[in-house]
């Protein structure tokens, strides 16, 4: 007869805790985020400028015109 004269506790005996769980797998590694293609904004800003050069252009074009007129 063992000289313990008190229960032990279910959470720390031995015979009644679960088995160790089985060591998770690896998961999946990482996904690298790989821009691809470039945001939509990039194209408004880029239309934006071409339009704007090109109204620049003809402002501009448009005063040697009448500079030379007159």
């Amino acid at each position: 007869m063992p000289d313990q004269t008190t229960p032990s506790s279910p959470q720390t005996s031995p015979e009644t805790t679960p088995p160790p769980a089985e060591p998770l797998a690896d998961p999946a590694p990482a996904r690298v985020y790989v821009e691809n293609k470039p945001p939509r904004g990039l194209y408004v800003r880029v239309f934006i400028y071409v339009i704007a050069t090109h109204v620049l252009l003809a402002f501009m074009s448009l005063l040697v015109v009448v500079a030379k007129s007159r």
